[in-house]
């Protein structure tokens, strides 16, 4: 299959390579590139004129960084990780507790040297598709910094929600510390209309809502490393708690065709409490070997309530009450022996171990006939099938990692997984299955030049199955119906992986150019299918719907627009062009994967004026609607999802020395969130539409001050 000659793209490059060739004067401190081509260096100094506060703000100065942080697939377990960053050679080993969140806590006076590590080695913590960064700390027994962030957001109903942080980081003789504390303001506001037309286009009703959300999510993390004599061990803490999260919806519902109005007053209510612990120890056992192990223990509570009443003289009478309880644990260890070989080779052998545990009920009360129960919000209580359930999955995976570098220019890491595991299911189903996968994978890079690679990936991967879509869920969307069918016979998607990447890095460090082809051969994709249980019983739930394959293209660019004359602004583009094929599982017809649009474009803009110490910038996205990408096909409706452009834009000043503020507007286009559903009498085959519903949301421009200080 063909998707696009290479033949324009490397001319485009070399067109841009001969725009920007011209010698900049007056830049310091210039990035250093390997002398194997694999990495690219760049010294504090070089970020000295942009006076940074954190190690965040000395990355978003780098043209490029957001390819360097694009990996490729995200894979499952602890030899994932992509699109994370090391700090002094080490990975942050948490699933919720990221490395590049711990940037924002580190002043950018820690900061010795930044590494975009391009190529593969046994050394590396991440086995990306991608790139690597690495953020190395300065040398010292002592030094410590402190950050102080607070943050307030106006909705567009003029309400203000404030938040803030506290972070201290730093290192005191043997051992690295972060510590953070932060309150992260949630509250949100938006309203909707919503038309309603039957199968000959007439309208019959509309549907206009008002919804507040107030919530505050508080957490804390801890970062601790301990430096020893050949040996680290780093641990990482965290936890998180969202309280009582009420969430007040007010619909007014107009029925033409009966000529009545009424109203309804919906109260939700969610909370979350979430903790996890993570770990690595690593212990040189000489020149050319290492051990290592890596765990990561987490578990998660949360709670989803609500109530819907119809209002009438100022009287609530409940319709609809649903109640749900989750809990998710995760406990993965992943032990690994790392040595170096002659000739520049390198051999991981190891294994992974995982267990992941969803608990879940789910509970309905209706106005139907029967005994209310006031445990039901006072309606009566309504069976769901496969509500109760407890989900467990034990993987095992035994893995070997083999790394070349076969000369200055070239180098290659292959992989071979094994993949084993058991899938229990017990409640109101009882269910066991067993599983085993064999996953290659081959990552080959070669450095035509200093400045130009080509990167070649191909692998098999296996998705992680939610554990929601084996038992009945809760359906937020659609006020007909109120909860999912699960589906205990679900099994993983499979695919095969083709990247090919062309990465040109413009001279003096003037930008990257990216483009990307990748074509996907998925095997038991996952999409919704049919499992009614009869032709007057129609459900659905989340299932395999066969073999099918998606492909497509981006081009990426970087660039800094000081050729142009103007001095030490950043120019970011990425258009993405896809298609994809399937077959639908209602009607037999080849359609497109859910969410695929046949085109997406994101462009950002920023501006260091450096002698203000003020930063601007602005970004843009959008993305095709057109084609059966942008719909979601169901047993008895489709959606589609019709996107609008979306524009936000930030100002942001440095100050007396230690403090930092900065202004943040996001959705300056007011765009809408638009869905058109149509609905059918009976299964969708048969083609009977019964209405059509246009249904758009809107939250308006959001604003935000946030004022750091560091100390």
């Amino acid at each position: 299959m063909r998707i696009f000659k290479l033949t324009p793209t490397l001319a485009f490059v070399a067109i841009m390579g001969g725009l920007f060739s011209q010698n900049l004067s007056g830049q310091p401190d210039q990035p250093i590139i390997s002398a194997d081509q694999s990495t690219v260096v760049y010294p504090a100094s070089y970020f000295d004129g942009f006076y940074p506060v954190s190690a965040n703000d000395m990355l978003n100065r780098i043209p490029g960084i957001n390819l360097a942080l694009r990996g490729g697939s995200s894979g499952r377990g602890l030899g994932a990780g992509e699109g994370e960053v090391l700090i002094n050679g080490q990975r942050t080993t948490g699933k919720n507790n990221e490395g590049r969140d711990q940037l924002n806590r580190i002043t950018a006076n820690q900061v010795d040297y930044i590494e975009i590590i391009r190529g593969t080695s046994e050394n590396v913590d991440i086995r990306s598709g991608g790139q690597v960064v690495n953020v190395v700390l300065l040398e010292s027994s002592s030094r410590s910094s402190t950050t102080i962030e607070t943050e307030t957001r106006r909705a567009r109903n003029g309400t203000f929600d404030s938040g803030g942080q506290v972070s201290v980081a730093g290192t005191r003789k043997n051992i690295d510390y972060i510590v953070n504390f932060q309150a992260d303001p949630g509250y949100r506001y938006w309203d909707s209309d919503e038309f309603t037309y039957d199968r000959d286009d007439n309208l019959i009703g509309t549907e206009k809502q008002e919804v507040h959300r107030d919530e505050t999510e508080y957490s804390g993390n801890v970062n601790l490393g301990f430096n020893m004599n050949k040996s680290v061990f780093k641990v990482n803490g965290l936890f998180e708690e969202r309280g009582d999260s009420p969430t007040d919806r007010e619909r007014i519902i107009s029925d033409f065709s009966a000529g009545t109005v009424r109203v309804q007053d919906d109260q939700q209510s969610t909370t979350r409490k979430n903790w996890e612990v993570g770990g690595d120890y690593e212990y040189e056992t000489n020149s050319d070997s290492r051990f290592r192990v890596l765990f990561i223990v987490n578990d998660r509570n949360s709670t989803y309530d609500r109530i819907r009443y119809d209002v009438a003289n100022e009287e609530l009478e409940p319709n609809l009450f649903l109640d749900r309880l989750t809990r998710d644990r995760e406990r993965i260890v992943r032990t690994s022996f790392i040595r170096n070989l002659p000739r520049n080779q390198g051999i991981e052998f190891g294994a992974e171990g995982a267990q992941t545990i969803r608990d879940s009920d789910l509970r309905m009360g209706l106005n139907t006939p029967g005994e209310p129960n006031p445990n039901y919000g006072n309606l009566v209580p309504v069976s769901i099938d496969n509500s109760k359930s407890t989900v467990q999955e034990l993987r095992y995976e035994p893995f070997t990692i083999h790394n070349w570098q076969i000369n200055d220019r070239m180098s290659l890491e292959s992989r071979l997984l094994y993949e084993t595991s058991t899938i229990e299911q017990k409640g109101d189903v009882s269910r066991e299955r067993s599983f085993s996968f064999v996953k290659p994978k081959i990552d080959y890079r070669y450095n035509l030049t200093q400045s130009f690679q080509v990167r070649l990936e191909i692998e098999r991967d296996i998705s992680q199955l939610s554990f929601s879509d084996f038992s009945a869920s809760v359906d937020s969307n659609d006020e007909e119906k109120n909860t999912f069918a699960g589906n205990p016979e679900i099994v993983q998607e499979k695919l095969w992986r083709y990247d090919l990447n062309l990465e040109y890095r413009l001279p003096n460090d003037l930008g990257v150019i990216n483009s990307q082809i990748y074509y996907r051969d998925a095997e038991d994709h996952i999409d919704r299918i049919d499992v009614s249980p009869s032709p007057d019983d129609l459900r659905s739930a989340r299932g395999n719907i066969g073999d099918g394959k998606w492909y497509g293209v981006s081009f990426d660019i970087s660039a800094k627009l000081d050729p142009l004359k103007i001095q030490n602004a950043l120019f970011t583009t990425r258009i993405r062009i896809r298609d994809s094929e399937f077959t639908d599982p209602f009607l037999g017809i080849k359609r497109r994967r859910e969410g695929n649009g046949r085109w997406g474009l994101n462009m950002g803009f920023r501006h260091d004026l450096t002698s203000k110490r003020l930063t601007y910038g602005i970004n843009y996205s959008n993305d095709s609607n057109d084609g059966e990408g942008r719909k979601q096909f169901d047993i008895d409706d489709i959606e589609e999802r019709l996107n609008q452009p979306s524009m936000s834009a930030y100002i942001e000043k440095r100050a007396f020395d230690n403090l930092t503020f900065r202004f943040e507007s996001r959705n300056l286009t007011e765009n809408q969130w638009c869905r058109r559903r149509t609905r059918f009498d009976g299964h969708i085959r048969d083609g009977q539409v019964r209405e059509i519903e246009d249904y758009c949301s809107r939250s308006g421009i959001q604003l935000a001050l946030r004022v750091r200080a560091t100390f």
